[in-house]
């Protein structure tokens, strides 16, 4: 497994990297943004760990660049541990986001959990194609695909997983703290941010208009279901 690491911090960098290579990752790091772009889209990852404030390029950027053209997974390592930095930070494409300081048995844990997700996602193959369908939106659980109205949407593994949680039980309602056991497979510690912002991303992409879900409504004081649609 290949990693991108991207920390201008050189005594961090080095920890890290020494750590991940003794379990048997490959890693590459870079120190700026820009580096960190052109690493990027010459060689293949399995995982992006992204500091936010790095020169050239800032660490939203980068995620930006490489969010149009991939859906790799990316952790945040940050010393920017506000609820806002945090939810920007998901909002624009991150899969898990780290505050420093923090143990490199902690990072190890996510590495492979994201990874794990992610391989899951982009390689399991079933003997048959199975299709869940749900008014204009169609999954199909062979290739991973997601299509509404006949266009096909591009999803992290995280949305594509709480979606297809959503389309295999319409009719239950899923706490926030459910969906975060059952698709982070992690313990959930009252932070609600991970599953907003993952929901809000996920609207975005598959609602006609975000703003007043279709697919995936709010069951107020509760959490999420699937919403009732038909065919047109």
């Amino acid at each position: 497994m290949k990693i991108l690491l991207v920390e201008d911090d050189i005594e961090i960098s080095s920890m890290l990297k020494n750590f991940l290579m003794t379990e048997n990752f490959e890693v590459d790091s870079v120190n700026d943004g820009q580096t960190a772009c052109e690493k990027f889209f010459a060689e293949t990852y399995n995982l992006v760990l992204l500091d936010l404030m790095i020169p050239k390029l800032n660490g939203m950027e980068v995620m930006r660049k490489i969010r149009e053209k991939n859906t790799v997974p990316i952790i945040i390592i940050s010393a920017k541990d506000t609820d806002s930095d945090k939810t920007l930070g998901l909002g624009m494409g991150a899969d898990d986001y780290i505050t420093k300081p923090f143990s490199v048995t902690e990072v190890l844990a996510r590495i492979k959990a994201n990874i794990r997700r992610s391989t899951q996602y982009a390689g399991a193959v079933t003997e048959h194609p199975v299709t869940l369908k749900h008014g204009n939106l169609r999954m199909n659980l062979d290739d991973f695909s997601v299509a509404v109205d006949g266009k096909r949407v591009e999803l992290t593994a995280k949305e594509f997983e709480i979606l297809k949680l959503l389309l295999q039980n319409p009719s239950k309602v899923y706490t926030k703290e459910k969906l975060y056991s059952l698709v982070w497979n992690d313990a959930y510690f009252g932070d609600e941010n991970a599953v907003n912002v993952h929901i809000s991303r996920l609207r975005n992409k598959i609602e006609r208009v975000a703003k007043k879900p279709q697919y995936i409504v709010t069951v107020w004081g509760i959490g999420y279901k699937l919403g009732e649609v038909e065919d047109e």
